[in-house]
């Protein structure tokens, strides 16, 4: 999503041009490419898939619409596994329309993860639940803090369902470090992502995240956090910006990659 302006092969070439040895995918290019045909053209390209984006928004009360969820889940599963990644990325859901339950909307994701998680296991994928900052608490997460997910993830075996840490999403909170500790103790970090945080937000919030380096994180602080932890993972670049997405995708790519090398100890 970071350079959603390249079509798949272009994104592919623009990775081997740089030495970027993965790519996490998101669902809606995939699906348009074709599942089988991304498969194919990642495979012999020799690139990893180090995760695809996104299944979950498992809190509607509806019936009809829980049932929808749970088998467009299954479905992201099975692509994950076409893809040969072991992660599929969760991001919960937020409010159902009239719910101001929060308490309630967990449960049912953890409802959820009861079903997904052992067919998560059978398809050989591991589910990582990745908690958003709380300004998407009412509409797109209910899952604010690492706490919170972990909590949730807890509850079921650590090569079923983990955590997402992104530091767009946790950088503001003093008890992450602490639950990526936790995390990483259980066997339960499956995926590490970074964006910057910059202000002023866009409308909508949504496509706000900031280059590497153009904000107020530090990227270092928490590569450490995670790698003393005990994570030896691919970390990953996930920037949602309009202005970046108005550009030119491979120089974005270069940029980002230069950026990485600059503000990572890697």
């Amino acid at each position: 999503m970071t350079v959603k302006q390249l079509s798949l092969p272009e994104l592919v070439d623009a990775c081997l041009e740089l030495g970027v040895p993965g790519v996490g995918l998101w669902r809606e290019p995939v699906q348009s490419y074709g599942v089988e045909a991304t498969a194919k053209l990642v495979r012999e390209a020799g690139l990893t898939v180090t995760t695809l984006c996104r299944g979950g928004f498992l809190t509607a009360i509806d019936p009809d619409e829980r049932a929808a969820a749970l088998a467009d889940n299954r479905r992201a599963v099975e692509e994950a596994a076409t893809l040969g990644t072991e992660v599929l990325v969760l991001v919960s859901g937020g409010l159902p329309a009239g719910s101001k339950d929060l308490h309630g909307a967990r449960e049912r994701i953890a409802d959820a993860l009861s079903v997904l998680g052992p067919y998560a296991e059978e398809h050989g994928v591991r589910l990582a639940v990745e908690p958003l900052h709380p300004m998407y608490a009412a509409d797109r997460c209910v899952v604010s803090t690492l706490t919170q997910a972990l909590d949730l993830a807890e509850r079921f075996p650590a090569h079923q369902v983990g955590v997402t840490v992104d530091t767009y999403h946790i950088w503001w909170d003093d008890q992450a470090p602490a639950q990526i500790a936790r995390a990483g103790a259980g066997g339960r970090i499956h995926t590490f992502q970074l964006a910057d945080w910059t202000t002023p937000l866009p409308e909508g919030v949504l496509n706000g995240r900031g280059q590497i380096g153009d904000g107020a994180i530090d990227m270092r602080e928490w590569q450490g956090y995670v790698e003393a932890a005990g994570y030896t993972g691919p970390i990953e670049v996930e920037l949602f910006n309009d202005g970046l997405w108005a550009r030119d995708g491979r120089e974005v790519l270069t940029e980002t990659a230069e950026r990485f090398v600059t503000h990572t100890a890697h």
